[in-house]
């Protein structure tokens, strides 16, 4: 069966545009919460959002649906996705739900879920909940109504997790970090994570008004934290987008390292105080790092050279995720710095992630550029090509021709990836290559027949 509504990451759209619509959260809270009582009897939902306006009108139209179908709900704000993923798992809930478009601007929103462990919800369950959706809604009556309470410390709780994720026998006394929060959901948490571990923080992206998250800041737009670190003379930059669960760190130089290269460093840093990158399920078997499509060839190959397989999911954490429990691994991600690490977390997290990269450089006294010293990337040209109205890009004949011309000129010495994003109407048309010319070259003319 094909989703209608759900993509690589839940429901996602603009505002007052259907799906994005509070009647229709409504009915799908409604319908959630009768695939839950198919299990269990009082199913309890977490429900967490970020900062953008549109959350409070579906935050009450989510409250109402799962209310009506008989599930007790609990407000935690405010709270990064990793927050809520903690929070469900902690809290033994049945379900954690995310009001949030991530990196989009503010006038998108979206709904997104996590299991009672933590984890994103698998394909098959996304499907019976859209079939629930077109059935009729049963409303629960007066007796058998729902009940929501608020969880007050909810972002107390969090901070104190992302905190035990880092050892407690290093600091980060003496180092200056810049934080930029992307004005959305860890705006009040991100700073005090990294001040209570010791560091002098300089927060930016961090007073959000309903409709400047990810404006010119965050994860998306590095550049304001590449501009913040060298103004203060930071040792490092942290930026996270909309919902913290992405993450582009800055040296003092000012240099941007992505998720392919913090990865790498994660693998290689706990390969170098005789740290697993497997779990005991796994036993024996190859260690191995899971990727997307897009990972830097570069990083595969430098990941072969210290015995590390890299494999390749499709583009989405989740597919991530998937491939890593298959194969009982513990590290993977992203370039976009979506980076999971299952001996820390369920899910991804960018401020889990962040501390640990910097323990890394304070373990061993090293900074970022040192740390990777062994690993340049291919050059990449990333061009997104948005579709018009009714486009159908795959009966375009002249695609495939541009593509397998792309791919003789490259050869051994690079690659050609077309895909459709699974969040907006684009498509994305990715080069790799040694020669950052030559990708430019092939990646336009690929773009061109799409224009």
């Amino acid at each position: 069966m094909t989703r209608h509504y759900f993509g690589t990451d839940g429901i996602r759209g603009t505002v007052g545009q259907a799906p994005i619509t509070p009647d229709f959260v409504l009915r799908l809270a409604h319908a959630v919460g009768r695939v839950l009582k198919q299990t269990e009897a009082r199913p309890t939902v977490l429900i967490g959002k970020d900062t953008r306006i549109s959350g409070y009108m579906l935050e009450s139209a989510l409250e109402s649906g799962f209310n009506s179908a008989g599930v007790d709900v609990v407000l935690l704000g405010p709270l990064p996705t990793p927050g809520v993923a903690y929070l469900t798992r902690a809290q033994r809930a049945s379900l954690g739900v995310v009001i949030s478009a991530s990196h989009n601007p503010f006038a998108d929103n979206g709904i997104k879920f996590f299991s009672a462990q933590g984890a994103k919800l698998p394909d098959a369950w996304e499907l019976a909940v859209e079939a629930a959706l077109d059935t009729p809604p049963v409303w629960a009556d007066s007796a058998s109504l729902g009940k929501t309470r608020r969880l007050d410390d909810a972002a107390g709780r969090y901070i104190e997790f992302c905190k035990s994720t880092f050892p407690n026998q290093l600091t980060l006394k003496g180092i200056k970090i810049v934080v930029d929060g992307a004005h959305g959901a860890a705006y009040h948490i991100a700073p005090k994570v990294f001040h209570e571990l010791g560091a002098e923080v300089v927060a930016i992206g961090c007073a959000p008004d309903g409709l400047n998250i990810n404006d010119k800041v965050g994860a998306t737009h590095p550049q304001a934290l590449v501009e913040a670190v060298k103004a203060h003379q930071a040792d490092y930059g942290v930026a996270l987008d909309g919902d913290a669960d992405r993450l582009q760190m800055v040296d003092a130089d000012g240099r941007l390292f992505n998720g392919d290269e913090i990865l790498y460093l994660m693998v290689k840093e706990r390969l170098s105080r005789g740290g697993k990158v497997t779990s005991k399920r796994a036993g024996d078997a190859v260690p191995g790092v899971v990727g997307t499509l897009m990972t830097n060839m570069a990083v595969e190959l430098a990941l072969r050279e210290k015995g590390v397989e890299l494999v390749r999911a499709k583009v989405g954490d989740r597919y991530v995720l998937e491939e890593l429990e298959k194969r009982g691994w513990l590290l993977g991600g992203e370039g976009s710095g979506h980076l999971l690490a299952l001996d820390k977390h369920t899910t991804g997290d960018g401020l889990v992630s962040a501390l640990q990269v910097l323990q890394a450089c304070v373990r061993t006294d090293q900074t970022l550029a040192e740390l990777l010293a062994d690993l340049t990337l291919f050059p990449q040209t990333l061009i997104n090509v948005r579709l018009q109205p009714g486009q159908d890009w795959k009966a375009n004949t002249q695609l495939p021709l541009a593509t397998q011309a792309a791919e003789a000129e490259l050869g051994n010495n690079g690659r050609v990836l077309i895909r459709a994003s699974g969040t907006e109407p684009l498509v994305r048309v990715m080069v790799e290559a040694r020669d950052a010319a030559q990708a430019q070259a092939c990646a336009e003319r690929i773009a061109a027949t799409l224009r």
